[in-house]
């Protein structure tokens, strides 16, 4: 299944002193799971809704999830 969040784990040394974060995330943009702009593309109906997204195709939209709200977050 695609998602654009991906996981992983650093090494934790037995000797580190702080606590560590055990699992990271990062967001990759969708742009990279398409090879080329396919013609035909749905935009969004409104230019409102497109400036709100910060592109005129839905596909092509990425969120930036806010952790303190329940978004994707480090572990």
């Amino acid at each position: 299944m695609f998602t654009q969040y991906k996981y992983w784990k650093p090494y934790i040394s037995p000797f580190d002193p702080c606590p560590p974060i055990r699992v990271k995330s990062f967001a990759t943009p969708p742009q990279l799971y398409m090879g080329f702009q396919p013609p035909g593309l749905p935009q969004f109906q409104s230019p409102r809704e497109a400036l709100m997204a910060g592109t005129l195709w839905p596909q092509l939209f990425s969120p930036y999830p806010n952790p303190e709200k329940g978004g994707v977050k480090n572990e």
